[in-house]
């Protein structure tokens, strides 16, 4: 038969070493007492103290040191108890809950804090909360944004399936095999712009995407943007109205506010009716440029317009197979980065107004 090896358990071996550390130090300063304590005595008083004396003196001295350093483990496993062990299985069954998903756990301090021990736990415990808090809004963007993604990845691939289905019927007149092609290809379209302005909007929230500074011409970069809506314009019989200073030179990413001209430009054609007039204006202030983008298209509620920079936010769902909500938020994070600001004024009926500020240098 195997011998089985008994070890002594984890807490009992933290109390058998406390009790012996105890006992070692009372014994040294019981010891050193007494004999200061004896020798004080027999210089001054020529006491001599016989053997039974000191041994009857050194058995009762060794039960005193036995009592004390039990009773001194006992204070101190008592105190680590309350101080130490409590708040620490708190802090790790709050730990446990959360790498199990469960993100709403918070730790409440302890009621009757002491002095010390229980003040840094409090600490521990602000900066646990503050982290589950900061996880618990990461987690619900994260569902969010899947969710989103999904719905919006939905439409366009049922359209591609469904036309790719009737592409399969061998009846078809070329006209609808063209008409098919092109519903599909518009699908794929929205598909690639969809997962282009994720990366994008992605890259730029985890600062992947940092502004290269660069002196560039404000005025010519607008009217070169606006140039590439020509036919949207044209085909849709909408008045373009500008007042675009010229020589306005600023030392930023040109690229990155290209996407935002395009952007604003986008949506207001997409909003504007036919017959409509779309206006842009750029001025210039002594630290300050700004640019002016409106529209006389159908407006928006205050309610509507507090959410349109949000992701796949969209406010006029009559328009959601021109776009995908992320333009907005794409435009918004880069006015941040590049250290400009951004705001809206609109009237339903009347049109918007998206107002950019940007510094000169």
């Amino acid at each position: 038969m195997k011998r089985r090896k008994r070890r002594l358990s984890l807490p009992g071996f933290a109390a058998f070493h406390s009790y012996v550390v105890f006992f070692l130090l009372v014994a040294f300063v019981i010891s050193c007492s007494t004999m200061l304590f004896v020798s004080t005595l027999s210089d001054t008083s020529g006491l001599i103290l016989s053997r039974e004396n000191i041994t009857g003196a050194a058995k009762i001295t060794f039960l005193n040191v036995l009592f004390l350093s039990f009773l001194f483990t006992v204070c101190d496993a008592v105190r680590r108890r309350l101080t130490v062990d409590r708040p620490a299985r708190r802090i790790t069954q709050a730990a446990e809950k959360l790498m199990q998903g469960d993100f709403s756990v918070r730790i409440p301090h302890s009621q009757n804090s002491a002095v010390g021990t229980e003040s840094r736990f409090d600490e521990i415990i602000d900066c646990f909360n503050r982290m589950a808090e900061e996880l618990s809004g990461v987690e619900t963007l994260r569902t969010d944004f899947v969710a989103n993604v999904s719905h919006e990845m939905k439409t366009p691939l049922a359209v591609i399936r469904n036309y790719a289905t009737l592409l399969q019927s061998p009846d078809l007149t070329e006209e609808e095999r063209l008409e098919y092609a092109r519903a599909i290809s518009d699908g794929t379209k929205r598909l690639s712009d969809l997962v282009t302005n994720i990366l994008k909007l992605n890259r730029l929230e985890n600062q992947q995407i940092y502004p290269k500074k660069e002196p560039f011409d404000l005025s010519e970069q607008l009217c070169t943007c606006l140039l590439a809506f020509e036919n949207v314009w044209e085909t849709g019989g909408i008045e373009i109205e500008t007042d675009i200073a010229e020589g306005i030179v600023l030392n930023t990413d040109a690229e990155l506010l290209s996407l935002v001209w395009n952007n604003l430009f986008s949506n207001a054609f997409k909003f504007t009716p036919p017959g409509g007039r779309v206006s842009v204006s750029l001025s210039a202030g002594e630290y300050y440029v700004v640019v002016k983008v409106s529209d006389t298209g159908c407006g928006m509620t205050p309610e509507v317009g507090a959410h349109i920079f949000e992701k796949f936010y969209q406010g006029d769902t009559s328009h959601t197979s021109a776009g995908n909500g992320l333009g907005l938020a794409l435009v918004r994070r880069i006015i941040d980065i590049t250290g400009g600001e951004i705001s809206v004024e609109s009237a339903v009926g009347v049109g918007s107004t998206f107002t950019v500020q940007l510094r000169k240098n």
